[in-house]
């Protein structure tokens, strides 16, 4: 190989149709057309004497020499930008970046809502991408790029991944603000004799923890609606006699319409996590943003 005839933007093209396996995505990834996309691939195959991707029903496949260049070239061209990045200084005042963040709508809105409003003040060329957590898909998206910090669970953070917790949630129990049969303090009795909405986020469920810590003291409540979402779980009680156990992050900013009163029995909560790559690990930027994410959630 004449490696005089490498230039960056072909590692770049490289890394990204690696990535995407697909000609039409990569090109929208680069802000290129197809058929320039299409000339640097063909550029590729000539300098490295290798098909690199070969088509197949859906996208393209890689050839084993792509194979064995994939993480080593993701990693040094990751390598190059934060040298790059490093170099010319991080000032949130004035940097440019877009950040890519999944989390589930509970943490969308209890933390990353009021910590993007706090950032267009302290970062305003700072776009952040939020887009729903797939678990499962996590560690392959953290490794090609696609997203830069998570939030979740640290019992279903993956292990090759990086981790700190960032919060602590507990549960509260929720009723309008005017509710006909509960006013101040609730006990076991009066909680069981009212109608619930549950989150069950996989849809259809009708148990949750607190359920479970009913069932433990030989109890059981009347669950009336079943949603797949936290979020509309407040809106829904405020609107109704019906009455939810949600983390409180959700439901303290509507205090003028709901009740948060303390569970008559010990319903466990949960710890969020936010976890990064490895190669994440020493960029200025992301850097700046998780340490502001922790300060964040602590006042949060």
């Amino acid at each position: 190989m004449d490696s005089s005839r490498l230039d960056l933007n072909l590692l770049v093209a490289l890394d990204a149709l690696l990535a995407e396996r697909n000609v039409t995505k990569a090109a929208r990834r680069l802000g290129l057309s197809q058929p320039a996309l299409s000339a640097q691939l063909q550029r590729l195959r000539d300098l490295l004497g290798d098909p690199l991707l070969l088509p197949a029903q859906r996208g393209m496949t890689p050839t084993a020499r792509a194979l064995e260049l994939q993480a080593p070239l993701h990693d040094a061209l990751d390598g190059v930008r934060a040298v790059l990045t490093a170099g010319a200084g991080f000032d949130p005042a004035t940097a440019a970046l877009t950040v890519a963040i999944a989390a589930s709508d509970y943490v969308q809105y209890a933390l990353l809502m009021p910590l993007a409003l706090q950032l267009r003040r302290e970062a305003p060329g700072v776009r952040l991408a939020w887009r729903a957590l797939d678990a499962a898909q996590l560690a392959a998206q953290a490794e090609r790029g696609d997203v830069d910090l998570a939030f979740l669970t640290p019992e279903t953070a993956p292990e090759q991944l990086r981790s700190r917790k960032v919060l602590d949630e507990r549960y509260v129990v929720i009723v309008r603000r005017d509710h006909p049969h509960v006013s101040g303090p609730i006990d076991l009795d009066g909680l069981c004799a009212l109608d619930h909405v549950v989150v069950s986020p996989r849809g259809g469920g009708f148990a949750g923890p607190t359920d479970a810590a009913l069932a433990s003291h030989g109890r059981e409540r009347r669950v009336v609606l079943s949603v797949p979402s936290f979020l509309m779980v407040p809106e829904l009680v405020a609107r109704s006699d019906l009455a939810a156990l949600v983390p409180e992050r959700i439901a303290r900013d509507r205090a003028d319409r709901l009740q948060l009163l303390e569970p008559p029995i010990a319903v466990p909560g949960f710890a969020i996590a936010m976890v990064w790559h490895r190669r994440a690990a020493k960029h200025p930027a992301l850097t700046w943003l998780r340490e502001r994410v922790r300060a964040f959630a602590r006042g949060a």
